[in-house]
């Protein structure tokens, strides 16, 4: 059956989603038009396309275990120069952040993974770019700040044209499988196999 690469992370809702993107687009990240906006939980993840059953339950089985909790994003930051990133610091809510991706990516469970670098909640606006543009979005988005209450999560695949694709959300406190992606009505349905 193959392999998939999956992702979870928190959605930055709008309008400061599209805003955050809008801008790492224009920072010239080549990557933006792919990527959501998002802080995420677990990283980009290869696993066997039979397991994502196992991982959908295991993922409802976090969301349920979980509450809305408040989280505000404040300034930017960067990890440079370990790792060229200019980022979205999330001010409050890091702790909530961190217990919710320990859980997802739980020894124990299907999402099971190591960590390049020690887990630190924030969303990216320019990634790997110009060190002038870096500075730039550094410097732009200084006194960018967003508040919300974060009331879920999501499953996201990344398709072969490298854009990551919501496939599932997960809102806290329900017992469910997830809310399945809603079908693209714009589309004709896809020939059965």
């Amino acid at each position: 059956m193959g392999t998939v690469t999956l992702g979870v992370s928190i959605a930055v809702p709008e309008p400061y989603g599209s805003f955050l993107q809008r801008k790492r687009e224009g920072f010239g990240d080549p990557a933006a038009h792919g990527i959501p906006t998002h802080i995420t939980l677990l990283p980009p993840t290869e696993v066997p396309a039979d397991a994502l059953p196992d991982v959908e339950r295991h993922l409802a089985e976090v969301a349920a275990s979980f509450r809305p909790f408040p989280l505000r994003l404040e300034g930017t930051d960067t990890f440079r120069p370990l790792s060229p990133v200019v980022f979205v610091k999330v001010a409050q809510g890091e702790a909530g952040c961190t217990a919710l991706q320990a859980r997802v990516r739980a020894a124990s469970g299907p999402c099971a993974r190591e960590l390049q670098f020690p887990y630190h909640p924030h969303v990216t606006v320019a990634h790997g770019i110009a060190d002038e543009a870096m500075d730039r979005a550094h410097a732009e988005l200084g006194d960018f700040s967003a508040t919300w209450t974060i009331g879920g999560f999501a499953l996201y695949e990344q398709g072969p044209d490298a854009v990551w694709r919501l496939e599932r959300e997960y809102p806290f406190g329900t017992q469910t499988a997830g809310v399945p992606r809603q079908a693209d009505l714009s589309r004709p349905p896809a020939p059965a196999p």
